[in-house]
């Protein structure tokens, strides 16, 4: 992944900030699903490691994101706490590449178009490395959460429904 056109500006972020990642790169025919499952089986990542991006509009009318594992779904009342709104919802499709510069499958919380308060589900911390998307489909980038959370300028909490986590335990 040396190649100069194979670097997403998530990889030049973490490239500046002096960030130790992985890059991982995979085939994604455009018919194909994006979601953090197939991501998981195309890259050999564990999906319990891969965390996707969500955003989400407050009632308030400001913008918010929420990283979250991959198998887990975000708990919108949860989110909404750690937001200090009286609720959240999820963005249309249609409205991420215009507030963000991504579209879905390849949204990161890394290097959106403009900073939004973000959050990291908490289990991120329980992980040696996470993956989040590299900023476009078919790139992924791991490094430690840690490091992720600190470029992206985020914070944790307790994001996810209660009946998911009983299952990943």
């Amino acid at each position: 992944m040396s190649n100069k056109e194979d670097k997403t500006n998530v990889m030049r972020m973490l490239d500046q900030k002096k960030i130790p990642y992985t890059p991982h790169g995979y085939a994604h025919e455009e018919d194909e699903p994006v979601d953090a499952l197939s991501v998981a089986e195309k890259t050999g990542i564990p999906i319990e490691r891969i965390y996707k991006t969500l955003v989400t509009r407050g009632a308030s009318g400001n913008y918010f994101v929420f990283v979250v594992p991959g198998g887990a779904s975000l708990d919108l009342k949860k989110a909404a706490k750690a937001a200090g709104e009286k609720s959240v919802a999820m963005v249309k499709v249609s409205e991420l590449l215009p507030l963000t510069g991504y579209i879905r499958g390849g949204c990161s919380p890394i290097g959106m178009k403009k900073p939004f308060p973000t959050w990291f589900d908490e289990s991120a911390l329980g992980q040696e490395t996470i993956s989040v998307s590299g900023g476009r489909i078919g790139r992924q980038v791991e490094a430690a959460p840690t490091d992720l959370i600190r470029v992206a300028g985020a914070k944790t909490a307790d994001l996810c429904s209660e009946e998911e986590k009983e299952e990943e335990q």
